[in-house]
């Protein structure tokens, strides 16, 4: 139940000064992210519940990558308009947020007592949701379901003809596609036997949301590293047509960042938008604008996608969670040149 213009009873008695704060910075709030609309729209609805005076929220699609980009650019100049930075391109943030620049506000939020440890990414930057990365697939045209990368190279092994240049991945040359990709082979090297079966017959795409809407077309037949986020909702409204499933021998799980811009011009409605969405209120919203919530106490419902439900299906053991850390330029080379070598010309 969401309480008017209140913190939870375990915040420090000060907080009520972030609140009444918030109360005179205009009832704005900008994030740049690379969240689509639906995933953004219970959150917004129950924070605004919440929060009755923040009446304007503005929240663009980006690119992974492009989050930081602009607010970078703006930055050189003096001034931007960002509150709130949001993004899973793990490898983007750990580049945003070098030491030393001061490229996020210092702000430790009350809810990391109530938080899994992994909540924390990097300083100042906190887990949004858990995007998993799934194999997608038009059961029209697969009609035997894969159930990890090795069950998918075997179906595809059946009927190579059929699957040429029919298979769909992320971009290794983005931060987003590069990570999902790496962090997969380093946890699993021996997947590398079957993505040298796929990736000669498997084309590149920058966004997850072309790749759903490719499959579900059947310019595709099946990809995989495809993120949960953009794919439930093609999952529900499909009619059977388009279906995923976690990977037995390894699902990547990518958290979504969030931080706070260093010189945010809403700073306490920033705050307060942090910590509703890292509390059980927001991750329920979470949840239901269809990401995945990582609070123990956020139950699985139908609809709601929850990090146990991953664990569930395919045992934490095949669990990947995706680390926010600064890989060499050298060992990124190394991987693309490795993967783009395979993928079909």
């Amino acid at each position: 139940m969401i309480v008017e213009g209140a913190a939870p009873d375990y915040y420090p008695a000060e907080y009520s000064q972030v609140i009444e704060a918030s109360k005179g910075e205009g009832g704005e709030l900008t994030i740049y992210s690379n969240t689509d609309q639906e995933n953004w729209a219970p959150i917004f609805r129950d924070f605004q519940k919440k929060y009755p005076w923040v009446k304007k929220i503005s929240a663009n699609n980006l690119d992974s990558d492009e989050v930081f980009q602009r607010v970078l650019a703006e930055q050189a100049t003096g001034r931007s308009p960002a509150d709130i930075l949001v993004s899973n391109a793990a490898q983007a943030w750990a580049e945003y947020n070098v030491e030393g620049q001061n490229r996020l506000m210092p702000y430790a939020s009350p809810e990391l007592g109530k938080l899994p440890e992994f909540a924390t990414l990097i300083p100042n930057v906190y887990t949004m949701s858990i995007d998993p990365m799934t194999i997608a697939y038009n059961t029209s045209l697969v009609p035997e379901a894969p159930t990890g990368m090795a069950s998918l190279a075997e179906i595809v092994a059946k009927d190579p003809q059929k699957f040429d240049n029919k298979i769909t991945t992320r971009d290794v040359k983005g931060a987003f596609g590069f990570t999902v990709s790496n962090t997969y082979t380093q946890a699993r090297p021996d997947g590398w036997a079957s993505l040298e079966k796929l990736l000669p017959l498997a084309r590149p795409e920058t966004s997850s949301g072309t790749q759903t809407e490719k499959i579900l077309a059947g310019e595709y037949l099946v990809g995989f590293f495809i993120s949960g986020a953009p794919a439930y909702p093609v999952v529900r409204n499909s009619g059977g047509l388009f279906k995923v499933t976690f990977l037995d021998d390894g699902t990547v799980a990518l958290p979504r960042g969030i931080g706070i811009a260093p010189q945010a011009p809403h700073p306490n409605t920033a705050k307060l938008f942090t910590d509703f969405v890292l509390s059980a209120e927001g991750q329920r919203a979470v949840a239901e604008g269809g990401l995945t919530s990582y609070r123990d106490d956020v139950a699985q419902a139908e609809g709601l996608h929850t990090y146990q439900e991953i664990i569930d299906a395919v045992g934490e053991q095949n669990v990947i969670l995706v680390k926010y850390q600064l890989v060499p330029d050298a060992k990124i080379q190394e991987f693309v040149n490795r993967w783009n070598g395979l993928l079909a010309r």
